[in-house]
């Protein structure tokens, strides 16, 4: 059994303890929730669209691993957060969660789209050597940055500096 809407609580639990407000809409037709946060002078506003990855105790190795899909809604500010659950985890602790910008999802030619950050080894998922920036705490301090809708945020140690 799938349980996207314990993912889809569990980052808005981390959102919202990291400072940001979380609105949920009135009907689930594209963003799972949009959210805001003061920076500065200016508040910063972001779709999000989270999807559980949970794979089998048997799935095998995956380089690269992550989402390939249909997204029902994009938008350049948006996020993807990825949640990767442990191969067959009943715990309901996500291993990782990556916190991924639009410019880092592409879109594939025979229609859908794919984020893959990590890699999955002996059960083991892990951020792939260019996607770590966008996992866990780091990658949730880089959805304050202004450079976040490109794709491509400053290291994660000025992101944390940054944004406290």
């Amino acid at each position: 059994m799938t349980r996207d809407y314990f993912a889809e609580m569990y980052v808005a639990g981390l959102l919202a303890d990291a400072g940001w407000n979380i609105y949920f809409p009135r009907r689930d037709k594209g963003f799972d929730f949009v959210v805001t946060k003061q920076h500065g002078s200016e508040v910063i506003v972001r779709p999000v669209q989270v999807k559980g990855l949970y794979p089998t105790a048997a799935k095998g190795d995956r380089e690269p691993y992550g989402y390939q899909g249909d997204l029902s809604l994009v938008h350049p500010e948006m996020v993807l957060a990825l949640v990767f659950f442990r191969p067959g985890a009943t715990d309901g602790t996500p291993q990782h969660i990556a916190y991924m910008p639009h410019g880092q999802i592409r879109s594939r030619s025979r229609g859908g789209y794919r984020c893959v950050p990590a890699v999955l080894r002996s059960g083991v998922i892990s951020p792939r050597r260019d996607f770590s920036i966008y996992f866990d705490v780091a990658g949730l301090a880089a959805l304050a940055l202004p450079t976040w809708a490109s794709g491509i945020p400053n290291s994660a140690e000025s992101n944390a500096e940054r944004i406290g």
